[in-house]
């Protein structure tokens, strides 16, 4: 026996010894998957109908083979793909630890074999078609770390037993038809960090357990009807960096204890009710990049301190009551490319300064006075509608037809010249309707050459803003249904917006008309097909002449499905030569089925015609 030997059996060393001779032992010995997870593994493939990619790993003999176990190997290198961990326990046994099932169109149900994975720390079962409930089981998954099963069909009560899960970090309930209350079991899970329930399904308040959760650092959690007021407790979540709220039934003031959250980098609180805030709390927020207060009920004026804020890069305070005169100190914030302040009672003039940053900008609604400064420029994506311009020959031509968008729409007043308007919207002139295809941008005007119509867009994507957006959309599924006398052509190219799509009749004769409005979901999947892009809500609000005749407008349910055309038609009263028709996404519906984008008002054509005022009816 050699030194080296000797000295490793020496009573100091013996324990050294017998750790180098099992390191060794294990690994000239055969790694084999535990036989229990095996079988569950093939069962739960064998029922969803699919099976690994070549050379991911092998379904039929050693799941823990090739990329599952390959320290190098992603799990999005291949889906569905799992991973394994062969360390566990001091054995020679691999547990699976990682689970991805990801878009691949699956119907049925969560297998009650899951259980047999008690490894699992992941589970991603996202974009499928998976219906039922989320078992109860679930919760004795209890080394879960990550659970994903967003973007399905799942329905419902939560199970409470979700509160087991005390690895929890991260948790995607998002896009399904749950119903009832959040569980306050959830409360309980203090490790988490993200939490996406929106377009869940979910009603009621926000337990009162959620204050435990204060190492969340991102939530989501719109068009979920949540009720009564935003929990101040929120405000201690210190970590946050993310936060959304909207299209919800949440209850203002925004809490004060908000402006505690200095960490805070992306902040959407929408579509509040009942309790106005003024900006105070954001003070502290000097790290935000993007904030969204829009259709909140947030009244003051906008206070100047936000122009220290120097990473902010979408501002949007539109649909409010703010008022006084816009800081200057706004134009020189140096990443600020996104500012939307429609729909409020700001007045003044637009600082004269350039702003060399701003590529977007909504100012419609206030009461903006005087002429623009010299960076207003055709290079800028803006919206001035609304407004009290002074317009001359220095500056009508620059942004033709804004002037006749201004308060009181002056182009044809008191000198009427028309009483009929029909328009394709998203299309070619057809018949009677005339064209309306121009994509018009996010923010932005057209008034056609015969001060006729008008149509003005004020929308960003809701998911983050600054990416394009294409306001037309083309049928590319079967053809529309339509059982009605209207031309199906008219439902094969729609108009869309991602906020605010307003379409106004110019120079009308004073009197009552007739609006009809054809919609046709031509975006979405059919539902029958059972496949995940089907499952887009798109819900929003339509006014007349700045009433609101319709709440929570959803086409594909009012019609029927997707790619079946139907009708509304509404009472109106012109009295000053102008019609105004408001097409108003209010934060409900899904955000991103099938894409980013895939939400908001969408119309198909119009048209207004002289008439007997009646009640509203339906044809």
């Amino acid at each position: 026996m050699n030194s080296t030997v000797k000295i490793l059996l020496s009573s100091s060393g013996f324990s050294h010894f017998c750790f180098i001779f099992l390191f060794l032992f294990r690994n000239s010995t055969a790694l084999v998957t535990d036989a229990n997870e095996v079988k569950a593994l093939n069962s739960i493939f064998q029922k969803w109908n699919t099976q690994p990619e070549p050379g991911a790993w092998n379904i039929s003999g050693e799941p823990c083979s090739g990329t599952a176990t390959d320290a190098n190997a992603s799990l999005d290198d291949h889906n569905p793909a799992i991973k394994c961990d062969c360390s566990l326990e001091n054995s020679s046994t691999c547990h699976i630890t990682h689970l991805k099932v990801f878009q691949l169109e699956i119907t049925g149900e969560i297998p009650e074999e899951l259980v047999a994975l008690q490894f699992l720390i992941h589970l991603e079962i996202n974009q499928n078609y998976f219906y039922g409930p989320l078992p109860a089981f679930i919760g004795n998954l209890s080394r879960l770390e990550f659970l994903r099963v967003s973007r399905n069909t799942l329905s419902g009560p939560l199970p409470k037993e979700l509160g087991k899960l005390k690895q929890l970090t991260y948790l995607a309930i998002a896009s399904n038809n749950f119903s009832g209350t959040l569980p306050p079991e959830l409360g309980f899970l203090d490790k988490l960090e993200k939490i996406f329930i929106d377009s869940s399904g979910v009603r009621g308040e926000i337990p009162s357990t959620f204050a435990n959760l204060r190492n969340m650092k991102i939530m989501w959690a719109y068009d979920c009807a949540l009720t009564g007021k935003i929990p101040e407790f929120i405000g201690n979540w210190n970590k946050l960096t993310t936060l959304r709220f909207g299209g919800n039934s949440l209850e203002g003031p925004i809490p004060s204890s908000f402006s505690n959250l200095t960490l805070l980098e992306k902040l959407q609180i929408t579509d509040l009710h009942n309790v106005s805030s003024s900006l105070d709390f954001i003070k502290n927020m000097k790290n935000l990049t993007y904030l969204s207060l829009r259709n909140a009920l947030i009244n003051g004026s906008i206070p100047s301190y936000i122009g220290k804020y120097k990473s902010l890069q979408t501002l949007d305070l539109s649909f409010n009551n703010l008022s006084g005169q816009i800081p200057s100190a706004l134009f020189s914030i140096d990443p600020l490319t996104q500012l939307f302040l429609g729909n409020n009672s700001l007045s003044g003039g637009l600082p004269q300064q350039k702003g060399v940053k701003l590529q977007t900008i909504d100012f419609s609604y206030n009461y903006l006075s005087g002429s623009f400064p010299k960076w207003v420029t055709n290079d800028v994506t803006l919206n001035l509608v609304g407004n009290n311009f002074t317009f001359d020959s220095s500056n009508i031509s620059d942004f033709y037809g804004l002037n006749c968008l201004q308060r009181y729409f002056p182009c044809n007043r008191n000198t009427p010249r028309y009483s009929h308007i029909a328009i394709n919207s998203g299309g070619k002139k057809f018949r009677d309707y005339e064209a309306d295809d121009r994509d018009i941008g996010e923010t932005s005007f057209v008034v056609l050459n015969s001060e006729k119509w008008a149509i003005s867009n004020v929308g960003f994507l809701f998911t983050e803003g600054g990416q394009a957006f294409n306001t037309l959309a083309q049928n590319s599924g079967t053809k529309v249904i339509n059982s009605k006398t209207t031309p199906p052509d008219l439902y094969q190219t729609s108009r869309k917006s991602i906020g605010s799509l307003r379409y106004y009749g110019l120079g009308l004769e004073n009197g009552p008309y007739n609006v009809s409005l054809f919609f046709a979901e031509i975006v979405y999947e059919d539902q029958d097909s059972r496949k995940w892009g089907s499952l887009g809500r798109r819900v929003f609000d339509i006014y007349i002449q700045g009433t609101r005749r319709w709440k929570d407008f959803d086409i594909s349910k009012e019609a029927g499905g997707v790619r079946r055309a139907i009708r509304k038609s509404f009472n109106a009263n012109v009295t000053e030569n102008h019609l105004e028709i408001h097409l108003f996404w209010a934060g409900k519906g899904t955000c991103c089925i099938p894409g980013d984008g895939s939400y908001g008002p969408l119309i198909s054509a119009l048209s207004v015609t002289p008439g007997k005022l009646c009640d509203f009816f339906e044809s």
